[in-house]
């Protein structure tokens, strides 16, 4: 099989030439795993864990800038916002860090019952076992580090396969896992294609896999895995925005555009329907329509440049046949809505297009936002639930009641008041409900989801 081909998605330049993983490479990756987390004597303590993961910091401070330039050539996204994805990469490994002081088993209750008298309790957190781990492009060193760095933590071997067109970060930084201390077999990455993915994943020496992608690829993979496998599966949204006529439009007007076109809209909160009363319709649309015309869109290398490429090239077809569609539905396109080059789409903002359009229906992974008119609130609201998708929403008001009535009432995992759909902190639990996904990211709720608990009850009459 020739080698994979990582291109640089602005201008579809050869970044590297990578060897697929062979066959009896694979094997022999997952009996690595297998064994060491089988065998008690060669578990990595705690201290272990931690004088590995402070290397780790270390040497990602040191080659800050290189993880910079390789993040943007393989993944495109813009230099200032590639920039802020590897500080929170590195910071990352610290959260991973502090949450080693703290993540522990608690006392149950006995002595309370006559049938529970001269007990003791507790339980104890290990290591869930083996975790496999598929990644996904728009955030190639960040995610890596969400899915790796709680496995190391919470001391669990860890098979890692990046997303094929950006896996130069993870390699990158698998190496620097090694240079940190890692020792040998405890993370070990797979260069593979679909067919060998599919095989994979049902393995039974695997104990948790945890994936980020497509909600079709995710629950297909889902369906594979072999019975007692734990799984956290990361997919994507349409995010629905309220904007209630009591807004602060001038704080609200710049979160929302950039929610929208961040990272081209290759995001699984991206912002994509904004719902907005109808006597603000025309302003808003005026005022997003200004704004996306200010962003630059380009080569993401230049520091001024705001939005980047599509990842690829045919994505740009799609977008321009679900904005055509759009517009033919009854949509306006009020900014946008064409290719700027071979490799990138200009933001986009439709108002009012057919609920039954695509842009309407389905995650648009571009940058495209829509604008909706609502009469009343309960009609916004219920049109925003109306999709499968449960993952970020958010409610702009400087009401406090009109704030929780839609906190109350808006499907979502996370509910955004007065903020972006975008908004996340590392530390924070995220992850989608329903067709979103299953299971909790965040790197200290990722490793209480790598870890299993081990109930200990000792009687004794001196308890």
């Amino acid at each position: 099989m020739p080698p994979l081909q990582v291109l640089n998605p602005w201008n579809r330049t050869l970044v590297a030439e990578i060897p697929f993983t062979g066959e009896k490479e694979i094997e022999n990756i997952f009996e690595r795993a297998f064994a060491l987390s089988k065998n008690i004597n060669q578990q990595l303590t705690k201290i272990k864990r931690i004088e590995i993961l402070e290397n780790l910091v270390r040497l990602m401070n040191g080659l800050r800038d290189d993880l910079i330039t390789t993040a943007l050539k393989e993944g495109g996204k813009p230099y200032t916002d590639t920039k802020v994805e590897v500080d929170r990469a590195i910071q990352g490994v610290k959260i991973a860090i502090r949450e080693i002081h703290t993540l522990a088993g608690t006392e149950i209750p006995m002595g309370i019952t006559p049938s529970s008298a001269n007990r003791l309790a507790f339980t104890l957190l290990e290591p869930i076992g083996v975790v496999l781990a598929y990644s996904a492009f728009n955030h190639p060193l960040n995610l890596i580090v969400h899915q790796v760095v709680p496995a190391i933590a919470t001391g669990c071997p860890v098979i890692i396969k990046p997303a094929p067109v950006t896996p130069v970060s993870c390699l990158n930084f698998v190496k620097m896992l090694a240079d940190a201390g890692l020792p040998e077999g405890w993370c070990q990455p797979i260069i593979c294609d679909n067919a060998t993915a599919e095989k994979m994943v049902s393995d039974t020496r695997i104990n948790y896999f945890n994936f980020i992608g497509s909600a079709k690829i995710g629950w297909h993979l889902h369906s594979l895995l072999a019975p007692g496998v734990r799984c956290t599966l990361e997919h994507g949204g349409a995010a629905p925005v309220i904007v209630c006529e009591d807004a602060n439009l001038t704080d609200m007007l710049p979160l929302i555009t950039k929610g929208g076109y961040y990272h081209a809209g290759q995001v699984c909160v991206s912002v994509q329907r904004v719902f907005v009363p109808e006597n603000l319709l025309e302003q808003i649309a005026n005022e997003i329509s200004s704004l996306a015309g200010k962003m630059k869109v380009g080569d993401p290398a230049e520091e001024s440049t705001a939005i980047g490429p599509l990842i690829r090239i045919d994505e740009m077809a799609r977008l321009e046949e679900w904005v055509k569609e759009a517009e033919m539905s009854g949509g306006n396109v009020v900014t946008g809505g064409k290719r700027f080059s071979d490799t990138s789409f200009l933001p986009t903002l439709i108002v009012n297009p057919s609920q039954k359009a695509k842009v309407s229906t389905h995650e648009i992974f571009g940058p495209v936002i829509c604008l909706y008119s609502y009469k009343n609130i309960d009609e916004a609201i219920s049109v925003a639930n109306n999709l499968s998708f449960n993952f970020q929403s958010a409610v702009f008001t400087s009401n406090l009641d009109k704030a929780f009535y839609c906190i109350q009432r808006l499907k979502g995992s996370a509910i955004m008041v007065n903020d972006s759909t975008t908004f996340r902190a590392d530390w924070m639990p995220f992850g989608g409900h329903g067709y979103s996904g299953i299971g909790t990211g965040g790197i200290p709720h990722t490793m209480k989801e790598m870890s299993k608990e081990k109930l200990v009850v000792w009687r004794s009459a001196w308890v």
